[in-house]
């Protein structure tokens, strides 16, 4: 699977997104709106369930206004306010993405540009930066102290590149970290040591070869077979085949993946849609991460809007292609 678009990954997702959730109700959307707007804190910034704010939560939120319709004015310069607590410099991979396309959301929707007082060369000290946390086996780990490469991070560093305008170095490299991550099962592991693959591994080792090609057929059938045993009868994905239930995260990532792949012999999209609206959604608005959990947060939001889209952007196109193979007008809604 070659790369497929110049856009970064994260901006066609959240264009795919935006538009995928457009049929849903306006009351309906005002609802989880409301929710995640409910979670920001003093400082501008959005908390998970501990309540403090972290760029990780505050991601997901600006994540999830951009598919709710955008930010206002407002909206944008009280996280700007937070984001202007760190200096980008010292963040982790994990922070330091999610601060770039936070940042980046912001300016998109008329917000200030927090990087306009930056050095000129801020790029490249970033990308030395997600160098510095490049491991032997061609892989990035969580942090310098990492001696093996993580799928998850390798994922995220790409992911930061591309918001820079670029690609990882040595791609042949981190294409063969993958391979070697791969397992019979068909599916991907998290790190070496581990036997059995998951599905977020999985739909991350999917994703980044998506951008940075290495994807062939016999590979597609391989996660075809591995997302087949992770799909279970409550409707979604479970997050490896020894957990008996599935969960938001693990439904939202083995669906995307199986649409990038155009897999359509293993899930049934109105069984999620019914799993992810019976048993994720809070009719008061905001989603939990499982039947089980008792508390919505706007990282299960995110992922609960997001398999939502994901299912109606893909009916819209199926009924747009029957109507233009009729000659009639597709109808609307979902």
């Amino acid at each position: 699977m070659p790369p497929t678009s110049s856009e970064p990954y994260l901006v066609r997702l959240a264009n795919r997104l935006a538009t995928g959730i457009a049929p849903m109700a306006a009351d309906r959307q005002a609802r989880h709106r409301a929710f995640v707007l409910s979670q920001q804190q003093h400082d501008g910034g959005f908390g998970g369930r501990e309540g403090d704010s972290d760029l990780y939560y505050t991601s997901f939120a600006v994540r999830s206004l951009a598919m709710l319709g955008g930010m206002t004015r407002d909206e944008c310069d009280s996280v700007a306010r937070f984001l202007r607590e760190f200096d980008w410099q010292t963040l982790g991979t994990v922070d330091l993405m999610n601060w770039l396309y936070s940042a980046l959301a912001i300016q998109i929707f008329g917000g200030t540009d927090l990087l306009v007082e930056a050095p000129p060369d801020w790029a490249d000290r970033i990308a030395a930066k997600l160098e510095s946390v490049r491991t032997k086996d061609g892989g990035y780990a969580k942090s310098t102290e990492g001696s093996a490469g993580s799928t998850y991070h390798s994922f995220l560093v790409t992911l930061t590149y591309e918001l820079l305008g670029r690609r990882p170095p040595r791609q042949n490299a981190l294409i063969q970290f993958l391979y070697d991550r791969q397992r019979d099962d068909g599916g991907f592991v998290e790190i070496a040591p581990m036997r059995n693959s998951g599905t977020n591994p999985t739909a991350a080792a999917v994703g980044l070869m998506s951008v940075i090609g290495g994807f062939d057929a016999e590979l597609r059938a391989d996660v075809r077979d591995f997302l087949r045993e992770t799909w279970c009868a409550e409707g979604g994905f479970q997050a490896n085949k020894r957990i008996a239930f599935a969960d938001g995260l693990s439904t939202f990532t083995g669906l995307l993946t199986s649409q990038d792949l155009g897999i359509t012999d293993v899930v049934s999209e109105p069984s999620i849609e019914r799993f992810i609206a019976e048993w994720l959604e809070f009719p008061t608005g905001g989603f939990r991460g499982a039947s089980w959990d008792i508390q919505a947060d706007v990282e299960y939001t995110f992922y609960g809007l997001g398999t939502l889209a994901l299912i109606w952007s893909a009916r819209a196109d199926q009924q747009a292609a029957a109507a233009k193979s009729t000659g009639e007008t597709p109808t609307e809604g979902a």
